[in-house]
């Protein structure tokens, strides 16, 4: 049939568009463009009813309209004759553009491609057994039907939800001008404490490695006194009174602005006395009590001197069996005093270790001052 300018509406699209194949035949460009364009009006109505048939969907029926327009020219542009029938291809391409719409555009919640396609497997079957049934299908009903597990036809059900979430500004059913986001979760009772936490923190690393050590061992490791006294090898008496220097410290330095001096431990609780003897060519010196910073220099100072008075001397032999803590300012007298018997050729060993001075001594790599 001839073209003779413009498409009368033909409700058989299949001879439309073989029409419109014959003439853009041989036809130069803006030829085909305006006999493409007449198609595409010609096949409007068309798309416009396949759009209809997902109205009530959440998406505005413009939009689908559009999205169906915008199906039909892309059939148009890519109809091959030797393959079947327009309209057949026109329909498999519009619904594609549709559904592909409701994908990319109508789920509120971004949800994987397979579960998108699954919730609508779902649905769809869950409705057909419900009509053949004449009730509700169970979810192992719907995954017997579609040879799946019962734990994807669930995902799938959830998933669902996700199509069209409320609001969380939508006015909650039974409380007058409040809405749903107002009766959701509640104050955070430990938000208040952040602050305090940070300070505390930031307080405790102000203390001695001891103080922290029995610190953690009591409120993060939940040991008793009795236990952290066996494990410092020292009274459960003494371990309470370093825990409540340590705490009034913290608490002062809480409510004030500008926190105390740690004002350390006293002279009595951590006395630390030295027995040095000289046999032939051995030095031997016997330390008894405590070793942390507020004592380490005398310690140094004593060994020194032994050290330093021993000149001919060849070992130097220092007893720690009465020693319950050792903390880094010991280890670094131990160091320090090593090196000076070394230079004037004086063997050092240690002897006597409890054990967890012996911990201390060799994680810090001095094991082979430790004699066997």
């Amino acid at each position: 049939m001839p073209v003779t300018g413009e498409f009368e509406p033909l409700e058989d699209l299949d001879a439309a568009a073989d029409e419109y194949t014959r003439a853009c035949a041989g036809a130069d460009d803006p030829t085909q463009q305006r006999l493409r364009a007449e198609f595409v009006g010609v096949a409007l109505p068309f798309a416009r009813r396949l759009a209809r048939r997902y109205r009530g969907r959440g998406e505005p029926a413009e939009d689908l309209e559009q999205v169906a327009r915008l199906g039909l020219v892309k059939s148009v542009n890519r109809y091959d004759p030797e393959r079947g029938s327009f309209t057949a291809y026109a329909i498999v391409t519009i619904t594609g553009e549709i559904k592909r719409h409701f994908r990319n555009h109508g789920w509120g919640v971004h949800v994987p491609r397979r579960l998108q396609d699954l919730s609508l497997e779902v649905g769809q079957t869950r409705a057909a057994l419900t009509a053949e049934l004449s009730r509700r299908a169970t979810d192992e009903e719907v995954a017997a039907r579609l040879n799946i597990a019962v734990s994807d036809v669930r995902e799938a059900e959830i998933s669902g939800a996700a199509y069209s979430p409320g609001s969380l500004n939508a006015e909650a059913d039974g409380y007058h001008g409040a809405e749903v986001g107002d009766l959701l979760g509640s104050d955070d009772p430990g938000l208040d404490l952040v602050d305090d936490r940070t300070s505390v923190e930031r307080l405790i690393c102000r203390l001695p490695e001891r103080e922290r050590r029995i610190l953690a061992l009591r409120f993060y490791g939940n040991r008793s006194q009795a236990d952290i006294a066996r494990e410092l090898g020292v009274s459960q008496m003494h371990v309470s009174r370093l825990l409540a220097r340590a705490l009034t410290w913290l608490r002062q330095a809480m409510l004030s602005d500008n926190p105390p001096v740690w004002a350390g431990t006293d002279e009595t609780d951590h006395r630390l006395t030295l027995a040095t003897a000289y046999r032939g060519d051995v030095i031997s010196t016997r330390v008894t009590g405590e070793v942390d910073r507020d004592n380490a220099r005398y310690l140094r100072d004593e060994l020194m001197a032994a050290v330093r008075d021993g000149a001919r001397m060849r070992s130097l032999r220092v007893d720690l069996s009465g020693v319950p803590l050792l903390d880094a300012a010991g280890i670094g007298v131990l160091v320090a005093v090593h090196e000076a018997a070394r230079v004037r050729g004086i063997e050092m060993r240690v002897t006597g270790l409890q054990a967890y001075v012996c911990r201390i001594v060799t994680a810090s790599g001095l094991q082979d001052l430790v004699e066997p």
